[in-house]
């Protein structure tokens, strides 16, 4: 597909491949934290709880109310900090103490959707795998890519189905970052968008043809 093809060299070239993750109970744990809120407060919280923990153990001996304290800055801290210790009990009973590798498992975890558990497998166990979120659900649907009424299911199917092996890498975190920089839910930059010329929303929007 040309469209496939433009923007993942587009993405190759700009963003590169991702670096992965070796403690893939952090990934994770900051993963489940970045839920509804913005980068830097994911960063805040989870930057706090590893400066005092390192695995599920730690946080099981935590009290609720210090790990609440930590988290603070992520938002939701109460719901989300109730799912940590229910995360964590399940890892050390179930699993060792270590994280499942594989979408089924991982999404036995409280909290743990779609896009949590295939950023865990890309990011943490170099599963070839497209997390999608919402730059990833959004930027393939203004390009012209997949529907617009596609489901997040149908999205990661969709574009998995183009884009094999290896470069699958490229999608989620390429498109985090384009969607933050140019392709913005709101404003997007679309004038100086340099993949402009393949994407449906930019040639509705201006009449291109």
């Amino acid at each position: 597909m040309g469209k496939i093809n433009v923007l993942l060299k587009f993405l190759e070239k700009r963003y590169g491949y991702p670096e992965f993750s070796r403690n893939k109970f952090k990934l994770l744990i900051t993963t489940v934290l970045s839920q509804r809120t913005r980068d830097e407060n994911t960063y805040r919280a989870s930057k706090n709880l590893f400066s005092v923990v390192n695995g599920p153990e730690d946080i099981l001996k935590l009290p609720l109310k210090n790990l609440k304290e930590l988290i603070k800055p992520s938002g939701m801290y109460r719901q989300k900090a109730e799912r940590i210790k229910k995360i964590c009990k399940i890892l050390v009973k179930e699993y060792g103490g270590k994280v499942p590798n594989t979408r089924e498992e991982l999404m036995k975890l409280p909290g743990v959707g779609y896009k949590t558990a295939d950023i865990v497998l890309s990011y943490g166990f170099g599963v070839p795998t497209i997390a999608v979120d919402t730059h990833v659900n959004r930027i393939p649907k203004r390009i012209g890519i997949v529907r617009k009424d596609a489901t997040v299911e149908e999205v990661r199917k969709t574009m998995e189905k183009y884009v094999k092996g290896r470069k699958r890498f490229l999608v989620n975190i390429g498109l985090v970052r384009f969607g933050q920089e140019i392709c913005r839910p709101v404003r997007p930059k679309c004038e100086i968008c340099p993949i402009n010329k393949i994407c449906d929303y930019y040639k509705s929007l201006y009449n291109k043809k």
